[in-house]
């Protein structure tokens, strides 16, 4: 893309930048318009705006066009994630809810996991166009259910909208969900650090090809789609508080693995970050449903928050692991374990703090 457009890799790179910003931006506005309008007219209008976005990204002659295509691009997308989360909200409660969280949750992890190795299988046979044509045609799919959607949202806000945007304030004097909110967020940092760093780690580090980096990132991204399917195994065996805290021992010792044994070749720093990032895709069924327990209404805003923070944290990691560090790969073991090692101390005192707990899996709820 760089060749074509005749400019740098850091003005590419600001297509990314900008797409990140947006995404989380729009995070925080669908969620309270879908608290007024309705979840199903919200996700039209973002999907709408998305595949109309990816089409002009695919049609843009120039660089600029192509970094506003992709703001448009983020702002539309953005709203499928905020509205799946609270239309569960919606339909599902008890360990049914923690079920099906654990699916789209999981998604916000394993989406950008798999998307190198989709998007390097796909440049071997199209163009870079191809791939936003591949994203329009992806997103008509959506549009087209999002119109066969039936409305989930019984009570609307009756607010105007600018104080519904305003609800997102009124949510975050939740302290339980707040607290609850910012522990839950640390870890997105050193994921998205890892997915950033993977590239120059496996390639630049371990002078393996394109090909052979899409082959041991992929390990990585089994186990990010592995954490959903375990964490509902232990749901039925275990309480979730104790899942949440094997989760953060877990990620520590898989950060301490790193720094340790990561440096010495691909296949010991891929099986030694494993852990972190089954650890990582298993926590968020969990912890999504537990800071939905903390507020009965605003759902719409608490998914917005959510989706956010965890964006703004991830963003946070991608320039922590993009400084000039001398390895690179101690780097991430270190943001690894202390990320996990913080949510482990600090969680005794967060968890005095909730409002309402998932009750034990007796009682047909989450945990």
């Amino acid at each position: 893309m760089g060749a074509y457009f005749h400019v740098t890799p850091d003005r590419i790179n600001l297509t990314l930048t900008a797409f990140m910003i947006f995404y989380a931006l729009g995070t925080l506005i669908w969620g309270p318009l879908s608290d007024h309008f309705g979840r199903k007219p919200i996700l039209i209008a973002g999907l709408g705006l998305y595949v109309v976005s990816s089409a002009l990204c695919a049609f843009t002659w120039n660089v600029d066009g192509l970094i506003l295509s992709r703001i448009f691009q983020a702002l539309g997308g953005s709203a499928a994630g905020v509205v799946a989360t609270a239309i569960v909200k919606d339909v599902y409660s008890g360990k049914k809810r923690g079920s099906v969280l654990a699916i789209v949750q999981s998604m916000v992890l394993i989406s950008p996991a798999i998307a190198p190795v989709i998007g390097a299988l796909l440049l071997k046979f199209i163009s870079w166009r191809g791939v936003f044509w591949s994203l329009t045609g992806i997103g008509v799919v959506a549009l087209v259910g999002s119109l066969l959607f039936e409305e989930t949202i019984s009570d609307r806000s009756t607010e105007m909208l600018l104080p519904s945007l305003g609800r997102l304030g009124k949510v975050l004097q939740n302290r339980g969900f707040t607290l609850l909110l910012i522990l839950f967020s640390l870890g997105a940092a050193s994921t998205f650090a890892f997915i950033a760093s993977s590239t120059y780690i496996y390639q630049n580090d371990f002078n393996l090809t394109g090909q052979e980096y899409s082959f041991f990132f992929s390990v990585n991204a089994l186990g990010m789609i592995a954490g959903p399917m375990i964490f509902l195994w232990f749901l039925k065996r275990v309480h979730t508080e104790t899942i949440i805290r094997s989760c953060f021992v877990m990620t520590a010792i898989s950060g301490l693995l790193v720094c340790l044994l990561g440096s010495r070749n691909p296949w010991l720093f891929a099986l030694c970050i494993l852990p972190a990032s089954i650890a990582g895709s298993c926590l968020r069924p969990g912890s999504a449903n537990m800071m939905l327990e903390q507020q009965k209404g605003d759902t719409g805003s608490v998914s917005s928050l959510m989706g956010c923070t965890g964006l703004l944290m991830g963003s946070l990691g991608l320039q922590l692991i993009s400084m000039p560090w001398s390895n690179t790969i101690i780097a991430l073991g270190v943001m690894t374990m202390s990320t996990a090692v913080i949510s482990l101390a600090a969680w005794p005192f967060v968890i005095r703090q909730a409002i309402r707990l998932p009750g034990p899996i007796k009682a047909d709820n989450l945990g």
